[in-house]
């Protein structure tokens, strides 16, 4: 069954505050083989002007999927996440994520589309500071296999 037409444009409630701190942005930049001393040191990190460690530019992932999940988890919406790969994802960084940040996200729905019986859902999380300073905006592109007899 296709994905609700009408949730397109749809947006929902900004997420509870997320404390970036510098322990989860060591630890996300070992894991994705970061090694930029920006994202460890807070010394070389203030002597390139930042205020604190900055965290590598896909850490936005952890808050964008987080702020998506309402979506996902809309029963409405009718989606199956157990048949659902994850297409594509794209960043536009407005400055960076920076150790201190207390960041929220409001996720949008942008666009619908089924082509040969598969779902595709556009995803937008647009992640700001709690005083509203916009941070970063990620776009993912869901895709939900159809059910197909011979699978």
């Amino acid at each position: 069954m296709p994905l609700d037409q009408s949730f397109v444009g749809r947006s929902y409630a900004p997420t509870p505050a997320y404390e970036v701190g510098r322990e989860k942005i060591r630890e996300f930049a070992e894991a994705v083989g970061a090694t930029s001393p920006l994202h460890r040191d807070p010394e070389a990190a203030r002597a390139a002007g930042y205020p604190d460690v900055i965290a590598p530019p896909t850490f936005a992932v952890i808050i964008s999927m987080s702020a998506n999940s309402v979506i996902v988890d809309d029963p409405e919406l009718g989606l199956d996440y157990s048949r659902v790969v994850h297409g594509e994802q794209t960043f536009v960084h407005h400055r960076p994520i920076t150790a201190g940040d207390r960041l929220r996200a409001v996720a949008h729905v942008d666009d619908i589309k089924t082509r040969m019986g598969n779902d595709f859902l556009t995803v937008r999380a647009e992640i700001s500071t709690e005083s509203g300073e916009h941070v970063t905006t990620a776009i993912g592109l869901l895709v939900a296999r159809g059910e197909d007899e011979g699978q």
